[in-house]
């Protein structure tokens, strides 16, 4: 017969879980409260201390670390580990349900009624206030502003963190439960036979994710009692800094080169989507203020994006494929293969000043923006947004065409470059104030011209650092958004000409690049193109006619004649009077409002070709 160990803190759910399974043949080890409930629900567990033949030491700080559980847990499925077993008069355990003492809870409690005795007068009212939260909380916790040190040490559970660890570690075999949520899966496959591999392993992750994260949160609780306690100048210890997301452990910039911050939180919430429909995105909370245990892990949620095709018009490709080799991008020392960022932008900083942490934002999205392009190209960032890009021949081809789209907002920019940097595209550089130039290579002849102006960051960057990455993170107010990263059009989107006059084939070499950049400015997001060059880009506006008219403006005389691609549809036709008025020729857009016949019908009547892709690209 199957045997479980059972060793909860929180019990819901216990009793109805634990009669299916007795149903199905299984006996159960379990002690202290745990034993009892299952006794008062009339069934028979085994006292873990009558198993081991060893009482509970230590006022119950030790009940299962004994090698008659242990072993038990991690014996292997082999004639030879459970002969060793049954030799010392031991049984093998097929089941692990433990959930631990709650630690984070009792933590989280403390601060709460903390602040609120900071701000009331000690009286009758605030005591009932505490209690009533007391009534309502979900586990019998002592009140936790009567708490000291030692009392909050007491919920650190040591022997659940291991029982679970023992069980993961061995989930070939053994099955472990770390929350009441999945009994009823675990119940129902038990009673069709048997857990299935899958199902072991995904325990298994979870168990080691519950773990990881309420060692966390124990770690993180001592690194902030240091950090509020007194200073010792003898002592030659570091303190442990373990900043992590929501939590206050030390000031922010107290954190040193080797010390842990940790994002573990709970998915609070799925929402609809992320910035755009086809990216999936959620909410996370802190651990630190989670309330129950973790429904859902974040790895689960996304399968790695697929990288889109490139855009169609009905059924004939308008771009060439992306070839993906190495050697088309140039050489780097990244170690990309092994998937460690070893610097910004998964390379290495080879010259200039201390990167600062605007510095880094606008080298994110300069190098996600360069590396859109298949020929040579450069692209200008300012302000986390755009100023300039271009495709040419030639790099310094390239980098002189994307300065002339807005060379008054290039100044103090960020450069990046989707070649190998060469002396001739060095010396044009120096001509301009710039923060940063990332590359992911640079010759010894342009490091050389380049190094001479010794505040400018040079960064080797890792052409493919960001294909090992499936999502983006940004703070919310008291929490975390997550999203799928925006890779492009997904792979079936098709361009759709619905205007009377079709593009020409120069119109679509300008649509088709303006289409690639618009996705990296801020929205409202429009992006004018000539050829294989942005001329005028406008973003960040609250309205999109604001954005175009900033775009053209910009853009001057080179408007004429220009496509031009907005990230999301036009609500009104006065963005595409506007574009018409500063001589823009094609369109190419999402589609989608409501009013979308008003605004075909003004680009009709203005001569205007207009392209629908179905896909928006926002980027707030």
């Amino acid at each position: 017969m199957p045997l479980a160990l059972i060793s909860v803190y929180d019990k819901s759910g216990l009793v109805p879980f634990a009669k299916r399974l007795a149903a199905c043949g299984w006996r159960f080890l379990a002690s202290g409260g745990t034993a009892a409930t299952l006794k008062e629900a009339g069934l028979e567990p085994i006292d873990i201390a009558a198993y081991t033949g060893s009482p509970e030491l230590l006022a119950g700080r030790v009940k299962t670390l004994h090698p008659a559980i242990h072993a038990g847990i991690l014996a292997r499925p082999s004639d030879e580990d459970f002969a060793e077993l049954h030799a010392h008069g031991y049984e093998p355990i097929d089941l692990v349900v433990v959930n631990l003492y709650p630690f984070e809870e009792t933590v989280r409690r403390l601060k709460a009624d903390a602040k609120v005795l900071c701000h009331t007068k000690p009286n009758e009212d605030t005591a009932e206030s505490a209690n009533i939260a007391a009534d309502t909380n979900p586990f019998p916790i002592v009140q936790s502003a009567s708490l000291g040190e030692a009392d909050i040490v007491e919920q650190i559970d040591i022997g659940g963190v291991a029982l679970l660890r023992a069980a993961a570690k061995n989930y070939a075999r053994v099955g472990v439960l770390c929350d009441p949520a999945d009994y009823d899966l675990v119940a129902c496959e038990i009673e069709k036979g048997s857990l299935s591999s899958f199902t072991l392993r995904t325990l298994a992750a979870k168990a080691f994710a519950r773990t990881r994260d309420y060692d966390t949160a124990i770690a993180a609780w001592f690194a902030e009692s240091i950090a509020e306690g007194p200073s010792s100048g003898s002592s030659i210890m570091q303190d442990p800094r373990l900043s992590s997301f929501g939590t206050t452990a030390g000031d922010a910039g107290d954190e040193t080169p080797g010390s842990v911050f940790s994002l573990v939180g709970r998915v609070e919430r799925m929402l609809r989507y992320g910035e755009n429909p086809h990216q999936k995105a959620f909410f996370v909370l802190p651990a630190e203020i989670s309330a129950g245990q973790l429904s859902k892990e974040i790895f689960t949620l996304f399968k790695e994006p697929v990288l889109s095709a490139e855009p169609i018009i009905s059924t004939e490709p308008i771009l060439e494929k992306r070839s993906g080799q190495p050697d088309a991008i140039g050489q780097t020392k990244c170690d990309s293969a092994s998937g460690f960022i070893s610097g910004p932008l998964g390379g290495h900083v080879l010259g200039g000043k201390e990167l600062s942490y605007n510095n880094l934002l606008d080298l994110d999205a300069a190098w996600r923006a360069v590396l859109d392009f298949e020929a040579p190209a450069a692209v200008i960032v300012k302000h986390l947004s755009p100023c300039g890009a271009a495709e040419a021949n030639s790099l310094r081809e390239a980098y002189e065409a994307a300065l002339a789209c807005d060379p008054v907002s290039a100044f103090g920019g960020i450069v990046a470059l989707n070649r190998r940097l060469d002396s001739e595209t060095a010396l044009a550089l120096k001509e301009l104030f710039i923060e940063c130039i990332a590359a992911p290579g640079f010759d010894e002849a342009g490091l050389e011209i380049l190094r001479a102006k010794k505040n400018l960051r040079l960064i080797e960057a890792d052409p493919f650092v960001f294909s090992r990455e499936a999502r983006e993170l940004r703070s919310a107010a008291g929490g975390l958004l997550v999203q799928e990263q925006d890779r492009g059009d997904p792979i079936d989107t098709k361009w759709s000409v619905v205007g009377k006059r079709q593009p020409t084939a120069a119109e679509l070499e300008a649509l088709r690049f303006a289409w690639k950049l618009v996705r990296h400015v801020r929205s409202n997001a429009i992006v004018l193109a000539a050829g294989r060059a942005a001329v005028g880009i406008g973003g960040g506006q609250t309205n999109r006619v604001d954005a175009v008219k900033q775009a053209c403006e910009r853009a001057g005389g080179r408007a004429r004649g220009s496509a031009l691609a907005s990230d999301a549809y036009f609500p009104f036709a006065d963005g595409i009077e506007a574009a018409a008025e500063a001589g823009v020729a094609a369109v190419v857009q999402p589609g989608g409002s409501v009013r979308d016949a008003e605004v075909l019908a003004a680009a009709d009547k203005l001569g205007i070709a207009m392209v629908y892709t179905g896909v928006r690209h926002f980027r707030h």
